[in-house]
């Protein structure tokens, strides 16, 4: 009963942003409604169509067909780029915003160098301007790519080398056989990394602030900072979350029921094949550019800003910021990787298609953009406080003040909401992986449930528990928009930090921030890449379906 229980209390958590948001349907808002569909509405949804139209095509045709190169073919640094591919996902969206953005610029390094080595003015040569919705959705593919990369690699892993040579001996050529076969197999696993990168985008507010794009994020800001309107948001934030719902649900219907069954016996995997010639020197340079363009030329440019600004680690403002988003991050990702075990635990034990719904529920948080579940959260938790407010008043004469949304306790509960999908998906398939039979043995001698779960469970489960608190210690680190939006006053976070310079035009200061948050997200992709390197041994008459979110 307590673990039903439980798992109940933590859905009820995962829902308090929906329910603060939907709360704000109470407060008409006709005047703002009128005031954004004639001056804003029509650019924020064709901008935000921009956004989702390019992100999703450009992170479909650089991840699929990066994964494919690496995983089918051998070509020079094809092993190297096989992890370096991944290197672009440590990188914010934000933060490659601001290193292009002084990359770009006409005092910047480029322009500067090409005008001394032509002898070019100003006006004199075209130079590529970011500041628009497809400049920003190039900067987001450049990042967000891996998502599909990694699903794409996976699903090809996956599949059997004889199938593909049976369809060459067929007579099919390699792209024959890729379109025809492959690609049809990895559908739904690419499906799902668009599907995230997608949502990615819908969540992004420190980009699209920068280079003046209008999204509805922007729109959620500016209604709260700007209007002081906070139902206004939360009504705002109700179309982000239709517009993620949708994605969600036409991911799962292009996925359908599709599931691919493959004899044990086919499951050899042939040497790929080594490309010569031009072929190699064009699949080199494919693989290569998106992790050029999207890790290594703007984290060499940070680098240099970082250096050149003057601004030491142990400056005290900076050293400010760090301490409280490592307080921050360390305890969200202890509080997400505890809940995930119960969450997981709760679900082996309890059989029951109700709970298994619950479950799902409370992993739904990061479907939802960090702007939404900032306005969800704070809703709730500010008439909260107002009523502890009164009850002080009305029993002590005295005011209680912002017990919970005006402290790091609003940050936190924002975080494990938006993050604990990120547990979920390490600690579950690890707890899935042991032996029902263990559990009943330690049963039949005695043990209740929360023994074998301490005796047996958690230390095989050490793994993919650090792993999930590792990448949930990160995503913290660079969440953005909550941040931004729930922060208590004078209580600022590197991501903050960086966001607050680069909005003054202090690109080197905020480079030292970004630096740090891409050095510590260094972590998580070489536990990624290590994963995918090896893929696990299937066993005799197992059933192979591609991954999903």
């Amino acid at each position: 009963m307590i673990w039903r229980l439980g798992a109940l209390a933590i859905a009820a958590l995962a829902g308090l942003p929906l329910l603060g948001i939907a709360s704000s349907l109470l407060s008409p808002q006709a005047d703002l409604w009128r005031h954004i569909a004639q001056t804003q509405l029509s650019d924020i949804v064709a901008n935000t169509a921009v956004l989702l139209m390019g992100v999703g095509l450009g992170t479909t045709v650089i991840g699929t067909g990066t994964a494919w190169l690496v995983t089918m073919c051998r070509f020079p640094g094809s092993r190297t780029l096989q992890w370096a591919l991944l290197l672009p996902l440590v990188l914010p969206t934000y933060i490659i915003g601001y290193a292009y953005a002084d990359l770009l610029t006409f005092a910047g390094p480029l322009q500067t160098a090409l005008r001394a080595a032509t002898g070019w003015g100003r006006g004199d040569y075209w130079f590529p301007d970011l500041g628009s919705a497809g400049g920003v959705a190039l900067l987001f593919t450049l990042v967000l790519y891996p998502y599909v990369y990694l699903a794409a690699r996976a699903a090809f892993l996956a599949q059997s080398q004889p199938l593909l040579e049976a369809s060459r001996i067929l007579g099919h050529g390699p792209w024959r056989t890729f379109w025809g076969v492959a690609l049809p197999l990895a559908r739904p696993a690419i499906a799902a990394g668009v599907m995230l990168a997608l949502l990615e985008t819908l969540a992004d507010f420190g980009t699209v602030q920068y280079y003046g794009v209008h999204t509805f994020t922007t729109a959620i800001y500016r209604t709260w900072y700007g209007l002081g309107n906070r139902e206004g948001a939360a009504q705002i934030s109700l179309i982000l979350i239709a517009i993620a719902v949708v994605l969600i649900l036409v991911e799962r219907q292009s996925r359908g029921r599709a599931r691919f069954h493959v004899a044990s016996g086919l499951r050899h995997h042939a040497e790929p094949v080594t490309l010569t010639t031009w072929r190699a020197a064009a699949a080199t340079l494919a693989c290569a550019l998106p992790v050029l363009m999207g890790f290594i030329l703007p984290t060499l440019h940070l680098v240099q800003l970082a250096l050149d600004s003057g601004v030491a680690l142990g400056d005290r403002r900076f050293l400010g910021d760090a301490t409280n988003s490592l307080i921050l991050a360390t305890i969200a990702a202890a509080l997400i990787v505890v809940l995930a075990l119960f969450l997981s635990y709760a679900g082996r034990l309890v059989r029951r298609r109700s709970l298994n719904r619950v479950i799902e529920f409370a992993s739904l948080g990061y479907a939802i953009p960090g702007a939404v579940i900032a306005v969800g959260v704070l809703l709730p938790l500010a008439s909260a406080d107002h009523g502890i407010d009164r009850l002080t008043r009305a029993v002590f004469g005295l005011p209680s003040g912002l017990l919970l949304s005006g402290t790091a306790f609003a940050l936190l509960v924002a975080y494990v909401v938006r993050f604990l999908a990120v547990g979920m998906a390490n600690v579950a398939p690890g707890l899935a992986a042991i032996d029902p039979a263990m559990d009943a043995s330690a049963r039949v001698l005695g043990a209740r449930p929360h023994q074998v779960l301490r005796y047996i469970h958690l230390p095989m489960l050490r793994g993919p528990a650090l792993t999930a608190g590792v990448i949930a210690f990160v995503e913290v680190l660079k969440e953005l928009p909550a941040t931004l939006l729930i922060r208590p006053f004078n209580f600022d976070t590197l991501a903050v930090g960086v966001y607050r310079f680069a909005s003054d035009e202090r690109l080197a200061q905020a480079a030292v921030g970004a630096i740090v948050i891409v050095a510590v997200s260094l972590v998580p992709v070489i536990l990624l890449s290590r994963a995918i390197a090896a893929p696990p041994p299937f066993s005799g008459g197992s059933t192979s379906s591609p991954p999903g979110p």
